[in-house]
This record gives C-alpha cells, structure tokens and sequence, in this order.
C-alpha cells in the first residue's frame, strides 16, 4: 500500500490522494476492498473531509464503488484479450457473468452500408439486433448486430456465437476498429451520464469459408471495458 503524503504537493491534498489511490488500484497493490475512511487518513496523514474528497473524484471515475453499509470496492473492470469470441465467452472467461437484454429484432432490407460490409446485394434481408449486453448485472455495452437472413432462423434469446455455431456457422477471424465517442441518447440504457466517455467498436467477422457473417457496432463504457493487445 501507498502510505504517507509528501507536504510539499502542490494543490489540494484531495486531489494527491486522489492520484496516489488511483496509482494504487491501476498497479494492483488493493485488494477487492479499500480500506476504512479513518484507516486511510491515518495512513496518509490528511484529513477524512480529505479522503472523502478523494474517494468521491474516483468514484465518479468508475474506479471505486461505494456500497452502503459495507464498505468502498475496487470496480470490477472487464478486461478484452484481442481474440475472436462471443461477449458471453469473453465474459465468463474473465469470471464475470453475462447476461443478455433483447431491445430490438427484425428483419430487414439491408441497408446500403450493411450490404457493403456483409457482401450481400442493397435490399437483401438481414436480422438487425439491438441488445443490452450485461456482466454481473452491469450495464457493458449497447451492441447492435447485422447478420444475413441465412445466419439465423430466429433471433437468439443469450449468445449470438452459440446460435451461430449451432448451425455450422461460427466466425474464425474478424476485422475491429475502435475509437472514442461521448455518450449521448445511448446514456440512458448503459446507466452513465451524457457525455460521459465510451468506446465504439465496429466489427466485420467472417466464417472459415471467407464469408462475412456479422456487422456489429458496439458502445462499451469505457469505466467498464479496457483492450489488451499483444505486439510482436
């Protein structure tokens, strides 16, 4: 643990704390729990007005999580590995439990950008799913997926993948791009606030035969989700 605060900081006290805490948590040196308000105060030498201040700032960070009468816990934050699975295999690989929230499906003409990155002809039929994505009963993801008519019989009520390669049909590769957005209409549903930062995943998967098989666009909480990427 980080103990003791240099008095030669500049600025708030709070606000040290604050970055000392969130170093803490960044670098793994807590537990699933931090310690008591007074325990901290004693430990920094500051105030507990001080380490409330501080808590606070990483609470709204999405870092910590307040629950009444138990105590402040370090939030659970999902981390990606850069491999092709399912979000429900992704989450349950990192001992989070998924759960699926179905908004929206229908079948549609596709439109001209959903045939483009599907390879199907302006006005052939897809399945358009709009569903909340969940881990341990958090809101993760807004996910919005595009599949040909002949990807699915029906909408599938949990995982896509499982669908999917219950009919011979499960994707081997993919190709992602992922930028930063600010939350805006979507706030509401992931629970954050508007303009609150979010991460917009885009994706084309594609079957061993060289087919395309889903167009997804996603909006993950940034608060929540995090990519890993090995380089070589």
């Amino acid at each position: 643990m980080l103990w003791g605060m240099g008095r030669s900081a500049k600025g708030p006290l709070y606000l040290e704390l604050a970055e000392r805490l969130r170093a803490g948590i960044r670098q793994g040196l807590y537990g699933p729990a931090l310690p008591p308000e007074r325990g901290l105060a004693e430990a920094f030498g500051v105030s507990r007005d001080s380490v409330r201040r501080a808590l606070a700032l990483l609470e709204e960070e999405g870092l910590i999580r307040k629950r009444r009468g138990s105590g402040t816990y370090v939030a659970r934050r999902a981390t990606f590995r850069a491999r092709l699975l399912g979000f429900s295999e992704e989450m349950r690989a990192l001992g989070l439990e998924p759960a699926t929230r179905p908004l929206k499906a229908q079948l549609l003409p596709a439109s001209p950008e959903e045939a483009l990155a599907l390879g199907l002809s302006p006005g052939e039929g897809v399945w358009r799913l709009e569903r909340l994505r969940l881990a341990d009963g958090e809101p993760m993801a807004l996910e919005r997926a595009v599949l040909p008519s002949w990807a699915l019989e029906a909408p599938p009520e949990a995982s896509l993948y499982q669908a999917l390669e219950a009919r011979g049909l499960r994707p081997v590769r993919a190709l992602q791009r992922l930028r930063a957005v600010a939350a805006r209409e979507e706030a509401r549903v992931l629970g954050v606030e508007p303009g609150a930062p979010l991460l917009y995943l885009e994706r084309v998967s594609y079957l061993a035969d060289g087919r395309p098989v889903e167009f997804v666009r996603s909006l993950y909480r940034a608060d929540r989700y995090e990519l890993l990427l090995e380089l070589a």
